[in-house]
């Protein structure tokens, strides 16, 4: 009787399940490999994007103010009066008013 080496037919439960980790295995490792290539040209395509956009506009220059008119003295008087109805109202602080008083008068 010859000695057999091996088996021959259908590969056993063990076998099968072997097969079935090597398939899967192979299947993950190929789709992480996808996925990464997918995400690094994801990035440099938006790197290109961000290379060739035109830079923004400068923003546009501050305008001037208008130039002051010389305050007359009822025009002085008639901002004072308007400063020390909102300091009286609580509009503006002790302070406030101490210095837009200052501002004003000087």
């Amino acid at each position: 009787m010859p000695l057999r080496r091996g088996r021959i037919g259908r590969p056993g439960l063990l076998g099968a399940v072997a097969r079935t980790a090597v398939v899967a295995g192979t299947a993950t490792a190929t789709s992480n490999a996808v996925n990464r290539r997918g995400a690094q040209r994801a990035a440099e395509q938006q790197a290109y994007a961000q290379q060739q956009a035109p830079p923004p506009p400068p923003p546009p220059p501050p305008a001037a103010p208008p130039p002051a008119a010389p305050s007359s003295g009822s025009d002085t008087v008639a901002q004072l009066g308007t400063l020390a109805e909102l300091h009286a109202s609580g509009a503006l602080s002790d302070a406030e008013f101490a210095a837009a008083k200052a501002k004003l008068l000087s």
